[in-house]
């Protein structure tokens, strides 16, 4: 009996035992990061026509909000499958395993930019990571201290920059995204400045990490950045009615939105498939794919739509994921997550 037989038997008497349905359900629930929603979305629309099977149910609810879904327990009233824009924590983990969810296979899907957009009408931006800091942290360093962010126009920071009001949208924290952006751009960010390089020199490092992670994380909240939730489409609209404001989101809503909207430049380089997958861009992030091994044989579907999520007419180099915007795997790459797919292979518990 394969391993995938045996979790089916152990699911199906836990569904017995509870007095649930031999076959727990004939439609695929699927929870998770917004940016992986589009991608995951399309291949289930593609999976319901090849098939005829139901489309999986597809629900954006942030990384971090599919995580503590997703790690809830087995069984029918537990989702299948969550996408991510980051890898699983640590403590994710240990979470899922306190509930029973140990055998689990991580999937890298491809990559992502975090995206600064604004809308075409708006003056074209060029930012460094220290400028993005700097107008968006809720302190910044003056002189030998923090204060709060007085900047309120981008030319506060720079007189190179527009003479306008900051204006940023952008994802609450329980994002995949937030997290990414904070890692990406507000921590590189504020390591650049002196104040921060000065205290790298004088403490020691797990001192200077926990400084960056209590100082530089904080997004400002006296209405320069303001959070619009896990609908991105929200800050499409927002840009295309405020010419001067930018967004935060991936770069697949760019992408499906670049006749409205245009990406701001990250140290001179314009966001685009090329310069994210060689990683010249400097806001690129992976994105995964979680899938609860017990429920391959016992959910209807399953193992087909995983099948159709990792296949090259999907995830190719010219597959439909990479017309939606996906930065698509290497082919060897691809191909070794093809094969995790197909076996099923457990993760290994995250060392952070």
């Amino acid at each position: 009996m394969n391993r995938f037989a045996i979790a089916a038997s152990t699911l199906t008497v836990a569904a017995l035992c509870t007095g649930g349905p031999v076959l727990a359900r004939d439609q695929i629930k699927i929870v998770g990061s917004s940016t992986v929603f589009p991608y995951t979305q399309a291949v289930a629309e593609e999976f319901g026509k090849k098939t005829g099977q139901k489309a999986p149910v597809v629900e954006s609810t942030g990384t971090g909000g599919g995580m503590k879904i997703f790690c809830q327990g087995i069984g029918e009233a537990n989702p299948d499958i969550t996408g991510a824009s980051r890898a699983m924590k640590k403590a994710e983990f240990e979470r899922c395993t306190a509930n029973g969810v140990t055998d689990v296979t991580e999937l890298l899907i491809g990559y992502d930019g975090l995206s600064i957009a604004q809308s075409k009408k708006g003056t074209p931006m060029d930012l460094t990571k220290e400028q993005i800091f700097l107008a968006l942290s809720s302190e910044v360093p003056d002189g030998e201290k923090l204060v709060a962010n007085p900047n309120n126009k981008w030319s506060d920071i720079d007189s190179s920059l527009p003479d306008i009001a900051i204006t940023a949208y952008g994802p609450p924290p329980t994002s995949g995204t937030r997290d990414a952006f904070v890692e990406l751009a507000m921590h590189e960010g504020c390591e650049e400045l002196e104040y921060f390089k000065k205290q790298k020199a004088e403490l020691d490092k797990g001192a200077y990490k926990s400084l960056i992670k209590e100082k530089c994380t904080p997004m400002r909240q006296d209405g320069p950045f303001i959070e619009a939730g896990e609908n991105d489409n929200l800050i499409v609209q927002r840009l295309e009615a405020d010419p001067n404001a930018v967004g935060i989101f991936g770069y697949s809503f760019l992408f499906e939105n670049q006749d409205k909207l245009s990406g701001v430049k990250i140290g001179g380089v314009v966001p685009g498939f090329d310069t994210i997958g060689d990683g010249s861009y400097g806001l690129s992030r992976p994105l995964f794919i979680y899938i609860k091994n017990p429920h391959r044989k016992v959910i209807s579907g399953m193992n087909d739509f995983v099948a159709e999520y990792v296949s090259d007419e999907s995830m190719g180099e010219d597959g439909y994921l990479n017309e939606r915007g996906l930065v698509v795997l290497p082919e060897d790459q691809l191909k070794k997550m093809q094969d995790r797919a197909k076996d099923g292979d457990a993760m290994a518990a995250p060392t952070s």
